[in-house]
């Protein structure tokens, strides 16, 4: 019987922690919040497509460092240092100034009430719709670390080179599945990756074709720093729009990065069969990947009293 009250007690924590946060958050509070933001978006994207795939990462890496609490937006301090100098980040997240926009804007029109981490939440959704992909109902009322990890940034977050138990173990440990994992695995629709992070497989891999791999090694070179930033496309046939073509050029060994292929040929038949069904069923990875963004929105938030409401995205009021 203590146990199954213990099961229960559980159960309803855990249903007061998602609960704290709702799609109508600041219906009353700043009712100009979601138009403010969608529209920052849309300018952004607008004026430089790849910014669409640029606020979608901001949202990824802040989520799986200490939870959605827009910590990846924090300046190094005396106190700490950020999280934008890990590994993973250097060269990789950007968008910062799209985002100082956009909440200069929201303080102007509703004083200290929208979050940082609740701008990057709505920021994703937006730049996802803006470049053709689906829409969600974002739940909202994250409010703003005020700390950061390097540490932490450098150790949470999935590298470019894992195979597919080390990527379902990086997403298990923040709650999400496997599945889960290959349906956000097709944000890399859009957006570019470093010659750095995909040059062993261009030389190294079997499981390449030919062609993409040769196209590839004239702007990535070897040895090991010529041209390490150089910059290519995730998705070589339709690289500013959100489509499900990420998983049919995975059919064809056109992955960038050994991370994606292995989703094909790597998981031991799940992973394959899940890409493959997104490759011919468009509608199933819109569907899915929409609701897996909303289950990523939902690790650790900070809600209630925890953390503040940043005045300034970059930095602890």
């Amino acid at each position: 019987m203590a146990s199954c009250l213990s099961v229960l007690l559980l159960l309803c924590l855990a249903g007061a922690v998602s609960g704290q946060l709702s799609p109508t958050f600041y219906s009353r509070s700043c009712p100009r919040a979601m138009s403010i933001i969608r529209a920052g978006v849309r300018a952004a994207v607008a004026q430089e497509p790849r910014m669409g795939a640029s606020l979608l990462r901001l949202h990824f890496h802040d989520c799986f460092v200490q939870g959605c609490d827009a910590s990846v937006l924090l300046n190094d301090t005396a106190s700490f240092t950020g999280e934008q100098g890990a590994n993973p980040n250097v060269g990789s997240i950007r968008g910062f100034n799209v985002v100082d926009s956009i909440k200069a804007q929201l303080e102007a029109a509703c004083k200290q009430t929208v979050s940082c981490a609740d701008v990057l939440a709505v920021a994703a959704r937006d730049s996802v719709v803006a470049l053709g992909g689906p829409s969600w109902r974002v739940l909202l009322g994250r409010r703003d670390s005020t700390t950061a990890s390097l540490a932490l940034a450098n150790s949470d977050l999935p590298a470019p080179f894992f195979d597919v138990v080390n990527l379902t173990a990086s997403f298990a440990a923040k709650g999400l599945s496997q599945a889960d994992m290959v349906a956000l695995s097709g944000a890399h629709t859009i957006g570019q990756a470093q010659c750095q992070n995909f040059r062993d497989r261009l030389y190294n891999e079997t499981n390449i074709d030919s062609a993409f791999a040769a196209a590839l090694r004239a702007s990535c070179p070897r040895p090991a720093g010529s041209g390490d930033g150089n910059l290519a496309p995730l998705d070589t046939t339709t690289p500013n729009a959100f489509d499900n073509a990420y998983f049919t050029n995975l059919l064809s060994n056109k992955g960038l990065l050994h991370s994606d292929q292995v989703l094909l040929n790597g998981g031991g038949g799940a992973t394959g069969g899940q890409v493959r069904s997104y490759a011919s069923r468009p509608s199933r990875f819109s569907r899915d990947f929409a609701a897996a963004m909303v289950r990523m929105g939902n690790i650790s938030p900070l809600t209630g009293t925890q953390g503040q409401i940043r005045l300034v995205c970059s930095k602890v009021n």
